[in-house]
């Protein structure tokens, strides 16, 4: 675990000991230059209310926080499919594939989830042999991810990427877009197996304003 990854965990952790009542898992963590990423699982009144957050960090030279973006979306606990929101593989591998696979999910964004992209392209992205899915709502492998994407009156579009933090098999993007009309912060990690994405979590949040700063990287 790098420092600006520890010293994150450490002020979660301080924030959790100030709140009685209050769990924070920190289930995954990527450093990616002065970014840091983590996933966690909170419950609230010993577990009576739960939440998945993605939180992205902007570190300083001394490896603290100096600024930060979230999505906070509800937890389940057994998806179409039987996982959960948080469950599966944590270890990071791949240290050198990580600009490769940065690069595979960049493009997999534009041009499969963004309004003018070509959806029917997933299949170039996404593995058909293994494809675990995370969402509450979705069942796992290509084939009802790719009914999803090529829908004519799909919810769902991507208007952009706000940031990027990726550490060899993992990538993490926070991102701007439109469900149903409505604007949404739509957080997604996704696990890269030989050029090709295997697994999925995500977290969305509705925005009432357009006030969403930070960068791709």
């Amino acid at each position: 675990m790098g420092s600006k990854l520890a010293n994150l965990i450490s002020q979660i952790d301080d924030f959790v000991s100030g709140h009685p009542g209050r769990k924070i898992r920190v289930v995954r963590g990527l450093e990616d230059g002065h970014y840091v990423f983590v996933h966690t699982h909170q419950m609230i009144d010993l577990g009576a209310t739960q939440w998945v957050t993605m939180n992205f960090s902007l570190t300083g030279d001394d490896d603290r926080v100096v600024d930060r973006w979230d999505v906070v979306g509800a937890y389940a606990g057994s998806t179409p499919s039987g996982h959960t929101s948080v469950d599966g593989p944590t270890e990071v591998t791949d240290l050198d594939r990580t600009d490769a696979n940065k690069a595979l999910v960049h493009e997999f964004i534009r041009t499969v989830l963004m309004e003018g992209g070509d959806p029917a392209r997933v299949d170039d992205y996404i593995s058909h042999e293994q494809y675990v899915q995370h969402n509450g709502e979705v069942s796992d492998g290509l084939e009802p991810f790719r009914a999803l994407v090529l829908a004519e009156d799909k919810p769902l579009v991507y208007e952009a990427i706000v940031l990027m933090v990726g550490q060899g098999n993992f990538v993490a993007t926070y991102c701007t877009a439109m469900w149903e009309g409505r604007l949404y912060l739509q957080a997604d990690l996704f696990r890269i197996e030989e050029g090709k994405i295997v697994e999925h979590w995500d977290a969305a949040e509705a925005v009432s304003a357009r006030s969403v700063r930070g960068g791709a990287g």
